[in-house]
């Protein structure tokens, strides 16, 4: 069977294979496993590819996301605002630091936080908001930053958009965010890595500081922190495809303006419904998610796994209705826009290297599953 993955990880590796082999090697000959050369060059050219001043390293998306917090303020009983169609990671790291996520909805185009649902949920004690950055494509961070109390920080959550912009902006222009590097993501490492992103250079040294046990000298603590170094080894994979993430958003650019020919007869028919892209967005297309329409959704991912397709679904369930965050208090009916997308979403495959063939044989399947 001609199968066609979600994401592509052998073809991504195979592109880069000799220089991370060469790069392993330098690592291995100086024994500078932990910090080092490897790392700072990475944050250095990802922080001149984000436009922003400052990039630190982390070890996960999870960690960035909490780091960023801590550094805006956040603490124990303080409320984020994060919308309740994310990955589960965003409000884990807010409810890990101690303060109560707050859940706003989406909205029904493109899925990324309503900003005036956000401004609804923001009370007296609220004191950040958490702006995720889904499936390649930035939410509407300046929708928030001029209606906010000046208490409340912006941290965006922006594990899913390496390279976008919105109105020529890119993530942490002015504030912080934070990113993942986990290995599907368009700029992916070989196992875990994450960081921050920030103008503000004395955030910038309160994460690294934080990020490394509190202090950046040796037995020096100057605030409360915990290990979360990126890894030598995977900054090298990181530069390796750092050099490539231009063309290769792109080159998803082209895949989803092919996708969005292809399905255009679905659409159509009223049995998908396509991708919206905001304007002023530059989408990077990490993922390319259609609903479903007039067919149940988990059958037809059934279905086209048989076929061969690898097909996803981000995410199945909204935060509150997930068994973890039943103690927020929300149920079904809450949050009307995600629930509907999370029983009709649908994630089909895109990576750099998929070709047109391919794209046809997904869309054919698709047509199948759906009966048309």
């Amino acid at each position: 069977m001609n199968r066609i993955p979600l994401v592509d990880l052998a073809a991504a590796h195979e592109e880069v294979a000799d220089e991370v082999r060469a790069g392993f090697e330098r690592v291995l000959a100086r024994t500078a496993f932990i910090g080092g050369e490897e790392v700072r060059l990475f944050e250095r050219e990802y922080a001149d590819f984000g436009g922003v001043g400052h990039c630190v390293g982390v070890a996960n998306g999870t960690d960035a996301v909490e780091l960023a917090l801590r550094a805006a303020g956040v603490g124990p009983g303080d409320e984020v605002v994060v919308p309740a169609n994310t990955f589960i990671a965003t409000v884990g790291a807010v409810a890990r630091i101690g303060a109560r996520p707050v859940l706003a909805d989406c909205l029904p185009g493109t899925l990324l936080l309503d900003p005036e649902a956000a401004l609804a949920a923001a009370g007296p004690a609220t004191r950040a908001v958490v702006p995720v950055h889904l499936y390649g494509q930035m939410a509407d961070v300046a929708a928030l930053a001029d209606r906010l109390p000046g208490h409340v920080r912006i941290v965006e959550d922006a594990a899913q958009c390496q390279g976008a912009t919105r109105d020529g902006r890119t993530p942490g222009r002015g504030g912080i965010a934070a990113t993942s590097f986990y290995p599907g993501k368009n700029l992916g490492a070989y196992g875990d890595a994450g960081a921050v992103l920030t103008d503000d250079e004395d955030l910038a040294g309160l994460v690294r500081a934080t990020a490394n046990h509190g202090g950046v000298a040796k037995y020096r603590h100057d605030v409360p922190g915990f290990n979360s170094r990126l890894d030598t080894l995977q900054a090298v994979v990181l530069r390796a495809k750092l050099a490539r993430l231009a063309e290769g958003n792109a080159a998803r650019r082209a895949a989803a303006a092919r996708y969005d020919a292809l399905l255009a007869g679905l659409a159509a028919a009223g049995r998908v419904v396509l991708p919206v892209t905001a304007p002023g967005a530059t989408h990077v297309w990490h993922l390319y998610v259609v609903q479903v329409t007039g067919a149940d959704r988990d059958a037809v991912v059934g279905k086209l796994g048989a076929e061969g397709i690898g097909a996803g679904v981000h995410y199945p369930d909204p935060v509150h209705l997930t068994p973890a965050y039943r103690y927020l208090g929300y149920a079904r009916g809450d949050f009307p826009h995600a629930e509907r997308a999370a029983d009709r979403m649908l994630s089909l495959p895109l990576y750099p290297q998929i070709t047109p063939g391919q794209q046809q044989r997904v869309v054919d399947v698709l047509a199948r599953a759906l009966g048309h």
